[in-house]
């Protein structure tokens, strides 16, 4: 039977690895081209929307928050104050360490467990579940995407599989 725990955290491992391979991609790709890195850092798809650095830093912050809330490790301050690629490949590092640090046991049991999560504008009330499966989950993956798409429109030549990673072998 899959757990909370599997059904997140080695998908968030795997993803902010992917990202963290394809954010190096589009350094390398700036470089080589003679860009300003703050082109890539600054962009956004929209006005309205989060540039590069607040995609990476809500994409962290929904897979610390999974951590935090429902296997119950102690919360870790990541100020938003990345600027620079290697300052958003450092933020990720260390995401994934913190990760990686998450005892499995710390989910066991908690699918029913109530979680809070708190913004400027409101309060949410979830399930464990409910908050993994229909708000973590799909916050975070919105926001790796929206990264991804942000390479993509500044021209770095990155692709599906970039995204994926290694589709069909298993993390070691």
């Amino acid at each position: 039977m899959l757990s909370l725990y599997d059904v997140s955290i080695p998908l968030f491992l795997r993803q902010l690895r992917n990202m963290d391979a394809f954010l190096e991609k589009g350094a390398a790709w700036f470089a080589e081209q003679g860009r300003p890195e703050s082109d890539l850092t600054e962009a956004r798809l929209i006005e309205d929307m989060a540039p590069l650095t607040g995609q990476i830093q809500r994409a962290s912050d929904s897979a610390k928050g999974v951590a935090v809330r429902v296997g119950g490790i102690e919360h870790v301050a990541m100020p938003d104050t990345e600027v620079t690629i290697a300052d958003l490949r450092a933020r990720i590092a260390r995401t994934i360490g913190l990760l990686e640090a998450t005892p499995r046991e710390g989910f066991d049991g908690k699918d029913e467990a109530p979680v809070e999560v708190r913004t400027p504008n409101r309060t949410m009330a979830f399930t464990a579940r409910d908050y993994v499966l229909g708000f973590a989950l799909p916050n975070f993956f919105f926001h790796v995407t929206t990264a991804y798409a942000l390479l993509r429109k500044e021209g770095v030549p990155v692709g599906k599989m970039d995204y994926l990673g290694r589709v069909g072998m298993s993390e070691a």
